[in-house]
């Protein structure tokens, strides 16, 4: 078994999602007592945050870099960040240690192109949504991208941040949630990509007539099996 390493704390509530399925799943497929071999490094936040708000995405690269460098001196055979957002600096990261980076966009697009699906909408923080770091990664596959509007995308952004991250999840914002998706399905999205590792505390599967594709899950799967290939 393959040894993973783990960027976390960004938030720690969805980083602790990450270490509950991959341990599940290596317990589901090997039985008895297995468990999953890894190590997380987990990032204060409020530090990482003040970076993406000021637009200073190199001093974040360099703490995740920091990270990462860490993981490898620990032992990992790869590393996987447990966060969308800061994909945008992967390039960065990928350049500062020797081991591979696991990409959640990269993930994501083999199971939407799986399930036989080319248009899907996107969840996630402003950064995610309208940037092109991670949407060109899906767009390269022939997947066709979706993003809610302005005024929405602002609401989406505020619930992960001021709510999610915090562990605070409400009915209220799951209604504004779901409402987002059906205009997303009503403007051609196929199935949905939870964009941000902290939809899925919110948004199951229930609600939303066609796939979620919750990018947490899908990303500590993959992980798994990598671990175990």
């Amino acid at each position: 078994m393959k040894v993973i390493g783990l960027i976390g704390g960004m938030s720690w509530e969805s980083s602790a999602e990450y270490y509950r399925m991959m341990n599940e799943e290596i317990k589901r497929r090997l039985g008895g007592l297995h468990s999953a071999k890894c190590i997380l490094y987990s990032v204060d936040f409020q530090e990482i945050e003040r970076y993406q708000s000021e637009g200073a995405w190199q001093k974040a690269g360099e703490v995740l870099s920091n990270a990462a460098r860490s993981l490898e001196k620990g032992g990992a055979d790869f590393i996987v960040i447990c966060t969308n957002t800061m994909h945008k600096v992967i390039d960065a990261i990928q350049a500062s240690v020797n081991i591979p980076l696991l990409h959640i966009a990269d993930a994501t697009a083999d199971r939407i192109i799986e399930n036989g699906l080319h248009s899907v909408g996107l969840l996630g923080t402003r950064y995610t949504m309208e940037q092109d770091f991670y949407k060109s990664r899906l767009e390269s596959k022939g997947i066709q991208v979706i993003v809610p509007k302005e005024t929405e995308r602002e609401m989406v952004n505020k619930v992960i941040y001021e709510e999610l991250c915090l562990g605070n999840i409400r009915q209220d914002s799951k209604d504004e949630y779901k409402k987002v998706i059906q205009g997303l399905i009503e403007s051609g999205a196929q199935g949905i990509i939870l964009g941000c590792t902290e939809i899925g505390l919110l948004i199951k599967p229930e609600d939303s007539s066609v796939p979620l594709f919750d990018t947490t899950n899908i990303h500590a799967l993959e992980a798994v099996n990598l671990s175990l290939k």
